[in-house]
């Protein structure tokens, strides 16, 4: 739930009463009436009025903020990986695939010997 002067940003208009969509205001109420569709009252400066709206219609603003920084980051790695022809970095990025070599099985102790053993510890050294 969003608190009584927080910074917000219209994201939508749910209910077409022209709402300035990517303006900021602050929420300056709640909708307490149960049966009335808005959650909040919205206080936009720039049209000088106050707007009755539903908790789609807002966001907050510093969430949208890490939304944002977290796009740039993820389309500035895209583009580090293109231009250094990065092909695991740019397949992580764009299919979520591992990076990394996938991690050779575990063999169970029964069947292993004392080279086989001594040789997956060695592995497991390095990793």
């Amino acid at each position: 739930m969003l608190q009584l002067g927080e910074k917000i940003i219209i994201v939508a208009d749910a209910f077409e009463q022209n709402l300035p969509i990517g303006d900021y205001g602050y929420l300056i109420a709640y909708d307490r009436n149960p049966d009335n569709a808005f959650d909040y009252v919205i206080r936009v400066p720039q049209a000088n009025r106050n707007f009755y709206v539903t908790a789609e219609d807002i966001e907050a603003e510093e969430e949208l903020l890490i939304v944002e920084a977290e796009r740039a980051t993820h389309e500035a790695l895209i583009d580090y990986a293109l231009s250094t022809f990065n092909e695991k970095l740019f397949h992580h990025l764009m299919n979520g695939e591992s990076a990394q070599a996938e991690e050779p099985e575990i063999i169970s102790q029964e069947t292993l010997s004392q080279a086989e053993f001594i040789k997956q510890v060695n592995l497991r050294a390095w990793i």
